[in-house]
């Protein structure tokens, strides 16, 4: 059965994004690095200050040319970058959500001196008013106890409570433990719940997503089990050999290392 495509490349996005076609891409879904000085097998999240402003917006700018008309971006920050990033973002595109990802971490000590930041900073935009998105791919199902609550006759037949509510702009989604069956071996890897979100609402089936900072392949997967096709880039040779195992293992019909590798253009379904 022909389906969507997955496009991996183990080399710079700067390099590679001649590849996408301009005005080709339905979504993109960075997850840049933080610079906060990580540890991702070189010194890409060493960058500070004016410097890490002009890698954003250089990628940005290299990014922002694939996008279709109805095309959305989503970028991961971290609050002490966010602001500078989005202000630029705000120059090139239209902001529709500022999403705070609570990682839901316990309460074990930190800082003294400040409250312990928790969150990740992440935002959504859109290249113009007419952004794809499917609200009622995402809705959240209510409870049997709210919706009995809710059984007065001009509640009765509504399509909100029949088939969820809208997701709120706080996510409260666990982050990765090394034990969880999901964690590969990178720092900042993402949970597949919410970029799965981020497909369902942004994307429209069978559309592109890209990936301009590819980690451990976890947008690959989302597209994989949603049939969105997708192209992703990774500087980072273990990182890229995870996300084809993972990719791999996700479609069920490719073998990790013979079939998968960098730049193929790999039928999914």
């Amino acid at each position: 059965m022909n389906g969507p495509s997955a496009s991996l490349y183990n080399e710079d996005l700067f390099a590679g994004l001649g590849r996408l076609a301009d005005a080709s891409v339905d979504l993109v879904i960075a997850d840049p690095p933080y610079g906060l000085g990580k540890d991702y097998g070189n010194d890409s999240d060493c960058l500070s200050g004016e410097e890490y402003f002009a890698f954003s917006r250089r990628w940005i700018d290299a990014v922002l040319p694939k996008l279709k008309a109805n095309a959305s971006l989503y970028v991961f920050l971290t609050w002490q970058h966010s602001p500078e990033v989005f202000c630029y973002l705000k120059t090139r595109m239209l902001m529709v959500n500022e999403i705070i990802w609570d990682r839901r971490v316990p309460s074990m000590g930190g800082s003294t001196r400040k409250y312990s930041s928790v969150h990740d900073t992440i935002g959504l935009f859109a290249k113009s008013r007419e952004y794809y998105f499917n609200l009622d791919s995402v809705r959240i199902p209510y409870d049997a106890a709210t919706k009995k609550a809710r059984s007065r006759s001009i509640f009765v037949g509504k399509k909100w409570l029949e088939i969820g509510y809208n997701p709120k702009d706080v996510w409260s989604v666990t982050r990765l433990h090394r034990q969880d069956p999901e964690r590969e071996d990178h720092p900042t890897q993402k949970p597949l719940e919410i970029i799965e979100r981020m497909v369902l609402a942004s994307c429209p089936p069978c559309g592109l997503i890209l990936d301009p900072f590819m980690g451990s392949g976890t947008a690959a997967v989302a597209a994989a089990r949603h049939a969105r096709a997708y192209a992703g880039f990774e500087l980072n040779q273990d990182y890229f050999a995870a996300a084809r195992s993972r990719l791999a293992k996700a479609t069920g019909t490719l073998e990790p290392q013979e079939t998968l590798r960098a730049g193929a253009n790999l039928r999914l379904f």
